[in-house]
């Protein structure tokens, strides 16, 4: 494949990403026909993720030197998680219970284990692919992977730093990341369109869940206007403003931790995590939402507000779709296999516990992603169960900042006596 995109223009990109989701939501709108059929078995949120990772990996376009995923995550996720949250009812989340707080940390365990676990088995098959010594040493490189499915880029940056791994060997893992990470969110997306079968398998109680979609349909219902050019424009200056403050916010609190505290400073430490911006603009857009859904903003959500923040995540889907390439999956099997039986064991392990506590695979879904895909996909894969939900999402993935720099070096620390180093 020639590596040169056909399309390497991010106003073009950008508008095939549009066309490709204006046409799922098109199609995925039939009552009847083909494409009802076809959706009834592939979710349309799937679709938004996998035409543009199909393109990308057929070399039309090309997420390498494109700018949009950058956009999405940093302008249109804040604003999204504002809009979602005006009508948020904290007290209804609080009564969801403590199973969600039980599959995040069963995610987070599966992570751990599975690391060694996965060296252990790829070892009696092919020995070379965990050897290694020194700073070439496999699971020096792994260690990096695991921070990242703790928790994300910050704590994958400690990890990189705190075991030496080899840079130049470093791609690689990263490569293991994205297909891994993403294949295996695909598949939870794939597990949306049957939420009710698997939670059923689960025996699982999902009535708190339903409870709070219908109090936000309910109240949705009661305050819905046909909105005015006004509305629109205040819910973007409330969204649009919010990201500003959010960065404002995040740029000064990392620079004012660095600047005095040198504990932030060495990327050896635990604390080294809090002083990513990401990290901080997420929970300052969320915090923003909450505080605004005990105003007069709250009614907003009459006017669309959700909807226009589902528009954003959906952007953003199609630009984390477009990081996939599907064709990496045969360029280091080694590696891939390794990851893939580590992920294998985070899933078995998230399915036995949620068996065994009846949990909904809601919890299952978001307490996953929350480790693995962090603040930019937790938040999506809860809206796609509801827009009211993507606060769970932020509030776990906020959870895997916290736990993952201390949870990843455990797991390091494992898959080096696992591979006799």
């Amino acid at each position: 494949m020639d590596e040169t995109p056909f399309f390497n223009n991010d106003a073009i990109v950008f508008g095939i990403l549009m066309l490709l989701l204006g046409a799922v939501f098109y199609t995925s709108s039939r009552k009847t026909g083909f494409w009802a059929k076809f959706y009834k078995i592939v979710p349309a949120l799937l679709m938004c993720y996998l035409l543009p990772a199909i393109l990308n990996s057929l070399g039309i376009i090309d997420s390498e030197n494109s700018q949009l995923y950058y956009v999405a995550s940093r302008f249109l996720l804040p604003a999204s998680l504002v809009l979602m949250t005006l009508s948020v009812d904290l007290k209804a989340i609080f009564n969801l219970g403590p199973k969600a707080l039980i599959m995040f940390f069963t995610g987070t365990i599966g992570i751990v284990i599975g690391g060694p676990l996965a060296i252990l088995l790829i070892s009696t098959i092919s020995p070379e692919t965990v050897g290694g010594i020194g700073p070439d040493a496999t699971w020096r490189g792994l260690a990096t992977l695991a921070g990242s499915w703790i928790g994300g880029g910050a704590n994958q940056a400690a990890m990189l730093e705190i075991f030496e791994y080899n840079p130049e060997k470093y791609g690689g893992m990263v490569f293991v990341d994205i297909v891994v990470a993403n294949l295996w969110m695909a598949i939870i997306l794939l597990g949306i369109g049957r939420t009710k079968a698997i939670d059923k398998w689960f025996n699982a109680d999902a009535s708190a869940i339903t409870e709070l979609k219908n109090k936000v349909e309910h109240y949705t219902k009661s305050i819905t206007k046909n909105p005015s050019l006004t509305d629109y424009m205040v819910m973007l200056s409330i969204a649009m403003g919010a990201v500003g403050i959010a960065h404002f916010g995040a740029d000064n609190i990392s620079t004012f931790l660095t600047s005095n505290f040198e504990i932030f400073n060495d990327k050896t430490s635990a604390f080294s995590s809090f002083t990513s911006t990401f990290f901080w603009m997420i929970s300052i857009a969320t915090v923003i939402g909450i505080l605004l859904s005990f105003t007069k903003a709250k009614k907003y959500e009459g006017a669309g507000a959700s909807k226009i923040g589902s528009v954003f995540i959906y952007i953003l889907v199609a630009t984390i779709g477009m990081k996939m390439d599907l064709t990496m999956i045969f360029d280091d099997p080694g590696l891939i296999a390794i990851g893939l039986v580590w992920m294998s064991i985070h899933a078995i392990l998230l399915i036995l516990v949620a068996k065994l506590i009846k949990a909904p695979f809601f919890f299952l879904a978001v307490g996953s992603q929350a480790n693995v895909g962090g603040a930019a996909s937790a938040p999506v894969v809860a809206a796609a169960f509801h827009p009211s939900l993507a606060t769970v999402g932020v509030l776990l993935a906020v959870m895997g900042y916290v736990v993952g720099t201390w949870s990843a070096y455990a797991c390091a620390i494992l898959m080096q006596i696992a591979s006799g180093s």
